[in-house]
């Protein structure tokens, strides 16, 4: 076990943990509570592990385009601090809520719009500190990609849902912002909109975004251009469409789409999140559809049954999550093939032998 350099917090965390292990009682990793809605409901009985007061931005070195922080830090404030130096995380990560912490957000696998532009929050991960099931602090990977060597047990913890370790600090890649954005609406079914998006991704344009929406009379489609200011002029005769004012265009993308205020993701029935190929046709799948990333990333509003949509999903190469609403205490994720599932047992008993981290928080039996 390496020496925590951070003093009383994460001993008090590793005091927490130990005793926890000792009487076989699970715990429930806590930050702002904005994503507690994600994922499975977490077993009965775990008691809270607290990550909220180990905050704070340890290094941030703009020249080298990294960031190192604790994991209750706020992406409000390291977005803040690149902010100054014209700097930005290049996945645009959601917050879903107020307070809404680095530590929550790479443990839950979030990227907002500029996906497929800036790549995944798994992509911008350089190295990370955890605290295991075992009681013991561990490093991996560093602030930079030539340090990224041998096993990239800190990617693991991408998407993991606590279930793995503690995200104690976190090293994330950081890019400059572009000079200049514009976003452009064009009047499109979903047909066409998949058409035109696939064209696009064949062509050298500075696409960082788009996103197509039923507005109830054929549906629109929004794409976002951003970079040096006459590529993007020359990128927006080319595509065509209405340009949307600047502040406009901000909360269309930060309000409406990454942090889903739009009307879509309002109301009582289930959220699907349908992971496919761009090229997907249509999905023949009951419930309104909003798409983003090219096509890769469609949003299902749907009451059917989870088996019959994971079925269609998975028939032409994706995989269906159910991200918010219906049954939380079934399975949420695709559910995985029996070798993946030995795999994810594995890691499991490598990095949490008594299964006190979040258990049945990403799948039943893990």
């Amino acid at each position: 076990m390496t020496t925590d350099a951070d003093g009383d917090l994460t001993v008090a965390l590793l005091d927490q943990l130990r005793a926890a292990a000792a009487a076989g009682r699970p715990l429930n990793l806590r930050g702002a509570g904005t994503k507690t809605g994600l994922g499975r409901q977490v077993a009965a009985g775990t008691a809270p592990l607290d990550l909220s007061g180990h905050s704070g931005i340890i290094n941030y070195q703009p020249k080298e385009l990294v960031v190192t922080a604790r994991c209750g830090t706020t992406l409000a404030a390291i977005e803040a601090a690149l902010a100054e130096h014209g700097q930005h995380l290049p996945c645009e990560p959601p917050r879903l809520g107020v307070g809404a912490t680095l530590g929550g957000t790479v443990a839950c696998g979030l990227s907002g719009p500029a996906r497929p532009s800036g790549g995944a929050i798994r992509d911008l991960v350089l190295g990370a500190r955890i605290l295991t099931g075992r009681a013991e602090v561990l490093r991996f990977g560093g602030e930079v990609m030539k340090n990224v060597a041998g096993y990239d047990c800190s990617r693991l913890m991408v998407g993991a849902f606590g279930t793995l370790g503690v995200l104690l600090d976190i090293s994330v890649k950081v890019l400059p912002s572009p000079a200049v954005s514009r976003t452009l609406v064009q009047d499109c079914g979903q047909p066409e909109a998949l058409a035109r998006m696939e064209r696009w991704a064949a062509q050298p344009l500075p696409i960082t975004a788009s996103c197509w929406i039923d507005s109830g009379d054929g549906g629109r489609l929004w794409v976002r251009l951003a970079g040096a200011a006459q590529g993007v002029r020359a990128a927006a005769e080319r595509i065509g469409g209405e340009p949307l004012a600047d502040a406009d265009a901000i909360g269309f993308w930060e309000d409406q789409v990454r942090e889903q205020g739009h009307a879509f993701f309002q109301g009582d029935l289930p959220l699907w999140r349908c992971a496919v190929p761009a090229a997907t046709p249509l999905l023949e799948l009951p419930g309104p559809q909003l798409l983003e990333w090219g096509g890769a990333q469609r949003w299902l509003r749907s009451a059917d049954a989870p088996a019959v949509i994971r079925a269609l999903v998975a028939r032409v190469g994706g995989h269906a999550t159910l991200f918010r609403g219906g049954d939380r205490t079934g399975e949420v994720f695709q559910p995985l093939s029996a070798p993946l599932l030995a795999l994810h047992r594995n890691l499991k008993r490598a990095f949490d032998p008594a299964g006190i981290l979040n258990p049945g928080r990403l799948y039943q039996d893990l």
